[in-house]
């Protein structure tokens, strides 16, 4: 059965249109001439029988119709430019696992482990792009996400099954001229009372972090949410190790640091968090032999890290 689908020239030229919102800018990127694009433009529109466009004093602005078929369209183009990126490459002839995570996880901790699975697995492509939050599998390319939250948010995320890796122990980490400054040193950290006297750096997403830690050590801390924010705790790595203050880290995220002597601990307490590393996909789909394998690599990994 012919497929219902406009050709590809004219996708292209919508997505470069909606893009710029201008069929000028639109011509210029894709080489042809402007008459061109709005020839295809309206070619398109009367397929769909649906206004994409409408007309400005400056020149075109996407409808909402328009505005709703474009990102759908975009997503569709992106997809189909990564697979045949991947066939132009010859490789990958086991597969390709496209995978979301989590940003300071995958730097620190599954990409420099990737060279072993590479190893097992020669003929797989990992593709890794950062997502922090729950999303619809349903709306994106992805096959698998690896994602860090608690039970409960990883119960809220609707149609996924979902694979505990790794649970996060956080403990307070400085540079050392911060711990010397406190009265600390290399091998003799800090109280929690003088911890608290500490400039504290927040993570933006954890704000509640420290609180839950000083009321583990039955610690009065005023300041608990007090500090600078980042975001990520590669930025919080950065700024405890150039002294900015005390960072409330998952150990296995700052481990190289720690080995290197830029930062150290800065009071002997770890905490085990609510959060949790999981290895998240769909519910519904059946799970290519790619993912498997990635799955089962995974699985061991996390579990000798443990």
């Amino acid at each position: 059965m012919r497929r219902k689908i406009p050709p590809l020239q004219t996708l292209l030229c919508f997505d470069a249109a909606a893009r710029h919102e201008s069929y000028t800018r639109a011509a210029q990127e894709l080489a042809l001439t402007q008459s061109a694009v709005s020839r295809q433009i309206g070619a398109l529109e009367a397929f769909l029988g649906v206004a994409l466009f409408r007309r400005t004093r400056h020149g075109v602005a996407l409808t909402a119709s328009g505005a709703a078929y474009a990102r759908q369209i975009a997503r569709r183009l992106e997809a189909m430019e990564r697979d045949t990126l991947d066939a132009m490459t010859h490789h990958g002839a086991g597969g390709a696992v496209s995978l979301a995570a989590v940003p300071t996880f995958a730097t620190r901790w599954l990409i420099p482990r990737l060279p072993r699975f590479a190893a097992l697995q020669p003929d797989v492509v990992v593709h890794i792009e950062t997502r922090t939050r729950p999303f619809l599998f349903a709306e994106t390319e992805f096959d698998a996400a690896l994602y860090a939250g608690t039970p409960a948010q990883v119960r809220n995320w609707a149609g996924i099954r979902a694979q505990r890796l790794l649970d996060e122990d956080v403990l307070p980490v400085c540079s050392p001229h911060l711990l010397r400054a406190a009265g600390g040193r290399p091998g003799k950290p800090l109280t929690p009372q003088a911890v608290a006297l500490l400039p504290l750096l927040q993570q933006s997403t954890r704000p509640d972090d420290w609180r839950a830690w000083f009321d583990a050590q039955g610690v009065e801390a005023p300041l608990a949410r007090s500090g600078p924010r980042y975001e990520l705790f590669s930025m919080l790595a950065i700024a405890a190790a150039h002294g900015l203050g005390v960072v409330l880290a998952p150990a296995l995220l700052v481990a190289e640091e720690l080995a290197r002597g830029e930062l150290v601990v800065a009071c002997d307490r770890p905490l085990r968090a609510r959060r949790a590393y999981y290895l998240v996909t769909p519910e519904q789909v059946d799970e290519r032999p790619a993912l498997a394998a990635f799955r089962e690599w995974l699985a061991a990994e996390a579990a000798a890290a443990a």
